[in-house]
């Protein structure tokens, strides 16, 4: 992903339903590849609709990288943009952020399925969860 969320946020906001849709598909696509063998039930995230698995490495300066993927296009680039909030951060950057607030301009739950949503704050804690661990 070369762009960043400010980026996606201004394009986003000159789009209409079906294009917005489409960006997030894209952004999706542009997710690092996530081997299959990493997509255990201990990376799956629990309460999505659709299958999410996130699995988080620690660079040698201590940021925190993560892989992630989903069976369901339109996930995939849901999580491209929480991960646009955290990725390649130290973990207690990642705690200091606020990643609802960052995708709040997103306006996923008006754009989106209550059922491509659920799954956004289970996500959104795993992460922390992780950051907490690698803070110390």
């Amino acid at each position: 992903m070369t762009d960043t969320l400010d980026d996606i946020r201004e394009e986003y906001a000159f789009l209409e339903g079906d294009d917005r849709y489409r960006l997030l598909v894209d952004l999706g696509r542009s997710l690092e590849p996530m081997p299959d063998a990493l997509k255990t039930d201990a990376t799956l995230v629990r309460g999505c609709s659709a299958s999410v698995w996130v699995y988080p490495t620690v660079a040698d300066d201590g940021t925190l990288h993560f892989l992630a993927d989903s069976n369901a296009a339109i996930t995939k680039g849901i999580i491209a943009l929480v991960l646009l909030t955290v990725q390649d951060r130290a973990p207690a950057a990642i705690l200091a952020t606020n990643i609802e607030g960052e995708l709040a301009p997103f306006e996923l739950k008006a754009q989106l399925s209550s059922n491509r949503t659920q799954g956004i704050p289970n996500m959104i804690a795993l992460i922390r969860e992780t950051a907490q661990r690698y803070a110390g």
